[in-house]
């Protein structure tokens, strides 16, 4: 048998490399809740943290609210309050992705939270964890470049806190620089 000149020694060693780098760029999506009660999840949520978002950069305290729909999606209200204490609105829907699967969502919102014109914004909104009693959740996109921390109430405990930050690190979010939300004076009531 004859040995392997440098070229192709130089082309494996290639060909080594790009499938390597192939494997780290297509990262597995996170895992997500699996089988998620739309009616349950509905309601009144208040982030208590998030990834840095462009369309979010003027909020400081943010909720949303939910609302299912005949359709089995769900209407969205997206509200936060600015430091300047003015109360700016994005309204929307949310559609499971593939049939059957609720815990992985399309979000398509027709304006977005005061630019002074419809704008139409859309993108994914995986559900990675809902506590069983419906009272804390992680949600975040499958490229990993958007996070948030829910909860029912408008503070949230220390323990709890922690167990969430724990999964999303596990399923492989950055979470240096988490914007988290300030104390609140009392929360806002609104329906969707």
């Amino acid at each position: 048998m004859k040995p392997a000149g440098p070229w192709r020694a130089l082309g494996l060693a290639g060909l080594g490399l790009l499938l390597g780098g192939c494997a780290f760029w297509g990262r597995e999506p996170p895992a997500t809740a699996g089988a998620l009660d739309l009616e349950r999840y509905q309601g009144t949520w208040y982030e208590q943290a998030r990834l840095p978002v462009p369309f979010q950069s003027r909020c400081l305290q943010s909720e949303a609210h939910y609302r299912l729909l005949p359709s089995g999606g769900l209407a969205v209200l997206n509200r936060c309050r600015t430091a300047a204490g003015e109360w700016l609105e994005a309204s929307g829907t949310a559609s499971p992705l593939d049939r059957g699967r609720t815990d992985r969502l399309w979000v398509r919102f027709h304006n977005v939270f005061g630019y002074g014109f419809p704008v139409l914004a859309e993108g994914d909104y995986w559900v990675l964890y809902v506590d069983p009693d419906y009272r804390l959740a992680l949600v975040g996109s499958p490229d990993r470049e958007f996070l948030w921390i829910l909860s029912r109430d408008t503070t949230i405990a220390p323990q709890e806190r922690e167990r969430l930050l724990r999964l999303a690190r596990e399923r492989g979010y950055d979470l240096e620089l988490l914007i988290w939300r300030p104390e609140d004076e009392e929360p806002s009531v609104v329906a969707p």
